[in-house]
């Protein structure tokens, strides 16, 4: 019997609001050097489900110090599935469709190959990861402050400044 119970595995599932509570506070104490950071959009959000994100682009590439803002949309299936992830500045890199800043996820393997335990902080150090990949630390990039006209689908327009 006590063999059997020793072979049984257990695992844990945490509920998706604790999950994104842990985020959260990982997010608001900063992450390594500094160059990504997210939090909530909206602090009475008790779905937490829409997200700020920032990355600071990466040394010898175009994007070098270059501020980015991104949203991040976590639907209630979230961590199941990843959230919808949009690029607020403007930015040319293989894996965002250039007209509404969309990280393609047939186009980023880790949103096509979502797993459980990645997290909104893993989505935006891979998306800074991407920023030096060979096909996109030297492609031209728009004039900064280019955000002026950014479309969401609900035909509203989204403008990000940075003080």
């Amino acid at each position: 019997m006590q063999q059997e119970m020793a072979s049984e595995v257990s695992t844990v599932i945490v509920p998706r609001s604790f999950r994104l509570l842990e985020e959260l506070e990982r997010g608001e104490k900063g992450i390594g050097d500094g160059t990504v950071s997210y939090g909530m959009d909206d602090a009475d959000d008790v779905y937490m489900q829409s997200w700020t994100g920032t990355i600071i682009g990466p040394s010898h590439t175009v994007h070098e110090g270059r501020i980015y803002q991104l949203k991040l949309f976590c639907c209630h299936e979230y961590p199941e599935k990843p959230p919808s992830v949009k690029f607020q500045s403007r930015i040319n890199m293989s894996c965002v469709n250039q007209e509404t800043g969309v990280v393609e996820p047939s186009l980023f393997p880790m949103l096509s190959d979502w797993q459980r335990d990645y997290t909104m902080e893993d989505i935006l150090t891979q998306l800074k990861k991407e920023m030096t990949s060979p096909q996109n630390r030297k492609l031209t990039q728009p004039p900064e402050g280019n955000d002026e006209g950014r479309v969401d689908p609900k035909g509203l327009v989204l403008r990000c400044c940075i003080l």
